[in-house]
């Protein structure tokens, strides 16, 4: 089912997840154990984040270096499989536009329709150490909009070779949103206005990056409804479980941590799991209330204490 068939549907707020796929050398293990821990809340979807490569480099014995691209997070569309047809829970794969061709996110959409999946994130991707080179004939998707619209033309079978009787490839589409500002945008207006082209071109919903203070949410939607943004716009929220993400989510997400959080766990650092998970409380609450029709959470290893809130609420 698509994502924005689920918010239609429904008649009260939705919870969905969103995991990573575990490190190269790990199994399948890790990721089954947090699908088990998430699935008796009933998630209508569950994201799936893609990595490109990337390059490391080794001091060889003999003082030369060696430089080796690879995914350290590999198996997306596996995990998606997985997930969907093992636990029937839809899920939502993310698509990168950095570091793969349109020809290779052609492919990778094959694959997934074939495995019954039928939602997808566009997103540009950050920018990585290694950029691999286009090989003649291949194309590359420079912007989230631009992958939107490959998507766009696969819903309605336009491949990139010309394909006699073709047949149309109908998956619902994500695309990312900033509350704070994308940090690349200039201000609110630009970014909003990036959003507005990925609607325009044919994204179905939005679900927004983390944020800990729901003004900055709301206020959000309001600018996005001023300039014509109509989709469902989902919320993202983390807990946080440790006082090291005062700085790591910051600095890698790009996010604003509230005075009174970052002060109450700075008073009471061995109380930073409580202080966390009551923080993200009063969030959710506050965007039940105020109508939201998903939310959306960002779950590393562990879900259990946001299954555990979902559980305590509903």
């Amino acid at each position: 089912m698509h994502v924005i068939e689920h918010l239609d549907k429904s008649q009260k707020t939705l919870f969905s997840f969103e995991i990573i796929p575990p490190p190269r050398g790990k199994t399948v293990r890790e990721i089954i154990d947090i699908v088990e821990q998430i699935a008796p809340v009933k998630p209508p979807f569950i994201d799936v984040t893609s990595h490109m490569a990337e390059a490391t480099y080794e001091e060889l014995t003999d003082g030369t270096i060696k430089r080796r691209v690879r995914k350290k997070r590999p198996g997306t569309i596996s995990i998606c499989g997985i997930i969907q047809n093992r636990y029937g829970i839809d899920t939502v794969p993310h698509l990168l536009c950095t570091g793969f061709t349109r020809e290779e996110t052609e492919d990778a959409i094959i694959e997934l329709n074939y495995l019954g999946i039928q939602n997808v994130l566009a997103i540009r991707g950050d920018e990585s150490n290694y950029n691999k080179a286009l090989s003649k004939g291949r194309t590359r998707n420079v912007f989230a909009k631009n992958l939107v619209e490959q998507l766009v033309d696969l819903r309605e079978a336009r491949y990139l070779d010309d394909i006699a009787n073709s047949e149309p490839i109908n998956f619902c589409i994500g695309v990312g949103g900033y509350p704070e500002k994308h940090v690349e945008a200039p201000n609110f207006k630009s970014d909003i206005g990036y959003l507005k082209g990925k609607v325009e071109a044919g994204a179905d919903y939005v679900v927004t990056q983390m944020f800990f203070d729901n003004a900055d949410y709301l206020a959000y939607v309001r600018r996005c409804r001023e300039a014509g943004v109509e989709v469902p716009i989902i919320p993202g929220l983390k807990l946080i479980e440790n006082v090291r993400q005062l700085r790591t989510l910051p600095k890698h997400f790009h996010v604003t941590l509230p005075d009174e959080l970052v002060d109450e766990i700075t008073e009471s650092p061995k109380h930073v799991k409580e202080i966390g998970r009551r923080w993200g409380r009063k969030q959710v609450e506050g965007l039940m209330n105020s109508g939201a029709e998903c939310i959306h959470f960002y779950v590393m290893n562990d879900a259990t204490p946001v299954v555990d809130m979902i559980r305590d609420l509903v």
